[in-house]
C-alpha cells in the first residue's frame, strides 16, 4: 500500500506556526504511516526544526528567494516532484491555494474565499471574524475535513544542544542557581503590542531592587538598539541576550527562567510551549481570546479598557493608548502575587 503524502502550507508569523504545531499532531495521528511535509518561511524554520511529527520541512519565502515568477515556478516544480496527495492550506491567500493547484495536489482543502474557491476541491466554510482563537481556527480546517482532533495544544522542541549553550550563556553572564531570574521581552513584530521603553527600565529596576532579581533582556539583532535604550534608562544592571540566542535557545532560557515577561509576540508563545514557570503577558491591540496563550498555564494576562475597540490591529496608532495605560506598578502588583 502507497504511504499517504500530506502537506501543510502553513502561516507566515512565529506565533501562529506555534499555534499551528496542534494541526500537524492530530493529522499524524489521523493518518499515522503518513508522509507529512510542512512549508513555512524560513524565519519560521526553527518553531518546527525537530517536531517528531513531521518528516519534512518546506522553506517558501514569497517575499525573499521566491519573489519573482521564476522562482515561484521552480517551486512548484519542486512540490510537484514530491507527489503530494493532499494539501491542507492554513493560510488564505490565493497565491498559496495557486501553488497546490499548478503542482497538481489532487486533494487541496482551505478556507475558502471569494478568489480561491475553485483552486481548493474542499472548501470549508471560514469563521466569522474574530470568533476563534488562531489554534481552534487552524484545527477546524481539519475537523470540518473530517479529521479526529483530539487535543489542542502547541509544542516547542529542544535539543540538548540548546539547553547546554543556556546554561553556558547563564554562567557567563553570573547567574547562579537561586537567583530570581526574570526575562523582559520588549520586541514585537509591530509597534502599537510594544510596552513603552521607560516601563520596561522602571519595571526591571524594581524588579532588580524589591525581589533582588537577575533581568535578562530578551529578543533578535534588530532588537539590540532597544534593548540598549533600556539599560540605558536603567540604575541597575540587566543582561542583554539580543541576538546571542536562537528561538531554540530561547526557549531552553524560557525553561530555566522563574519569569517571563513580554507583549503579544511569538516568543510569547514559546515560552508558554515549553512550560515556563510564570508568564506575565501585556495585551493592547490585540485580544488574548484570538492570539494569547493557549493553553493558559502559568499565564497572567494584563490589559487596561481604554473604551478603545480591541482587537483593532491598527498599524499606525499614534497614541498607543491600551499599552500605556498599563503601569509598571501593575505588574509589580502580579510578581508580589506570585511570591506571596
Amino acid at each position: 500500500m502507497q504511504t499517504k503524502r500530506i502537506l501543510i502550507f502553513n502561516v507566515n508569523w512565529l506565533g501562529d506556526v506555534l499555534f499551528s504545531t496542534a494541526v500537524i499532531r492530530n493529522i499524524k495521528r489521523n493518518y499515522p504511516g503518513s508522509y507529512l511535509a510542512c512549508v513555512v518561511p524560513s524565519r519560521c524554520y526553527q518553531v518546527l526544526k525537530d517536531n517528531p511529527h513531521l518528516d519534512e520541512i518546506i522553506i517558501f519565502d514569497e517575499k525573499d528567494r521566491h519573489r519573482g515568477a521564476l522562482a515561484k515556478l521552480k517551486f512548484v516544480q519542486l512540490l510537484k516532484s514530491k507527489r503530494f496527495d493532499t494539501a491542507f492550506l492554513l493560510h488564505r491567500s490565493f497565491s498559496r491555494a495557486l501553488l497546490c493547484r499548478l503542482a497538481g495536489i489532487p486533494e487541496r482543502i482551505g478556507y475558502r474565499t471569494k478568489k480561491r474557491s475553485f483552486l481548493l476541491t474542499k472548501n470549508i466554510k471560514p469563521p466569522k471574524p474574530d470568533s476563534l482563537h488562531r489554534i481552534d481556527s487552524y484545527l477546524n480546517i481539519i475537523e470540518q475535513a473530517g479529521l479526529r482532533v483530539e487535543d489542542r495544544f502547541t509544542e516547542f522542541f529542544l535539543s540538548d544542544s540548546d539547553k547546554e549553550f543556556v546554561e553556558d550563556f547563564l554562567n557567563k553572564k553570573g547567574v547562579v542557581k537561586g537567583d530570581f531570574l526574570v526575562a523582559i521581552n520588549p520586541g514585537g513584530n509591530w509597534g502599537p503590542k510594544r510596552w513603552p521603553k521607560e516601563y520596561w527600565a522602571r519595571l526591571s529596576d524594581a524588579l532588580i531592587k524589591k525581589f533582588k532579581a537577575k533581568v535578562i533582556i530578551t529578543g533578535d539583532v534588530s532588537d539590540l538598539a532597544l534593548a540598549l535604550e533600556i539599560q540605558g534608562l536603567m540604575q541597575a544592571k540587566s543582561i542583554i541576550a539580543c541576538g546571542a540566542l536562537s528561538l531554540k535557545q530561547l526557549g531552553a532560557l524560557c525553561r530555566k527562567t522563574d519569569l517571563f515577561i513580554t507583549a503579544d509576540t511569538g516568543p510569547l508563545h514559546i515560552a508558554n510551549a515549553i512550560g515556563t514557570k510564570r508568564i506575565i503577558a501585556l495585551f493592547g491591540p490585540t485580544h488574548p481570546g484570538i492570539t494569547g496563550p493557549y493553553p493558559i498555564r502559568n499565564v497572567v494576562i494584563i490589559r487596561k479598557d481604554k473604551g478603545c475597540k480591541i482587537p483593532c490591529y491598527e498599524l499606525h496608532c499614534k497614541d498607543n493608548l491600551c499599552m500605556k495605560a498599563i503601569t509598571p506598578e501593575d505588574i509589580l502588583e502580579a510578581v508580589n502575587n506570585f511570591k506571596a
